[in-house]
């Protein structure tokens, strides 16, 4: 007799109850999975992944009091397990590109949810990605868009390991502090890194590095 698998915890978070109940129904009618808790905003659906942990939370992009984003941002910053999938009712390289550089798992639009949930979730679960195939061109974009960055800011290929860290650290608006935090290190460390980056990549004036990073934050 095989051994029993431990279920996929999943928890939802959307503002609209009808398209909530829907989600729920196709997850608990599903082998395999269970729905640990709902959430109708971001900042519940924030509280109930803390204190819970499941495998996978699935956010609606667009939530009141915290967006899918914001949620993101702050699992990601926490450093929770959590494997994010985001729902979505708009085909837009930007919000693919942030969702990436957040680590989101699955990226799935609204008009596809139904049908095609229940495998992105056993793929986040493994640790894998899923885009909706209608999306499928976002990846090659992206990669154009990267490999052209590249190219017209060479300088980024002398930046360490340490320094690109801390350069998308300043993308995302976290002040020295923060950064030596996130990074094990201290503030002075971190200080220098950001002049030896601005010195690299030829930026000038005391706000350089953070202009640069908020200008390409969706690349770096």
């Amino acid at each position: 007799m095989s051994a029993k698998t431990t279920p996929i915890s999943v928890v939802i978070a959307d503002d609209h109850p009808i398209f909530r109940k829907g989600l729920r129904t196709v997850i608990e009618q599903s082998a395999g999975f269970i729905v640990a808790a709902e959430a109708e905003n971001g900042r519940e659906a924030l509280e109930h992944i803390t204190k819970l942990r499941p495998d996978v939370a699935v956010l609606d992009v667009d939530m009141p009091e915290m967006t899918g984003v914001n949620v993101a941002e702050a699992l990601r910053d926490a450093k929770s397990p959590t494997k994010v999938v985001f729902l979505t009712m708009f085909k837009e390289q930007d919000l693919f590109d942030e969702a990436a550089e957040l680590g989101v798992m699955g990226y799935v639009l609204k008009d596809n949810a139904l049908s095609e949930l229940i495998q992105c979730l056993r793929a986040a679960a493994r640790g894998e990605h899923y885009l909706s195939p209608s999306l499928s061109s976002f990846v090659f974009n992206r990669g154009k868009t990267m490999l052209t960055f590249e190219k017209e800011h060479p300088a980024l290929g002398s930046l360490t390991p340490a320094e690109r860290s801390v350069l998308r650290l300043v993308a995302r608006q976290q002040t020295s502090k923060e950064i030596a935090a996130a990074m094990n290190i201290s503030v002075r460390t971190v200080e220098h890194h950001r002049l030896h980056i601005g010195k690299k990549l030829g930026l000038k004036g005391a706000q350089g590095v953070l202009k640069f990073a908020l200008e390409h934050r969706s690349i770096l």
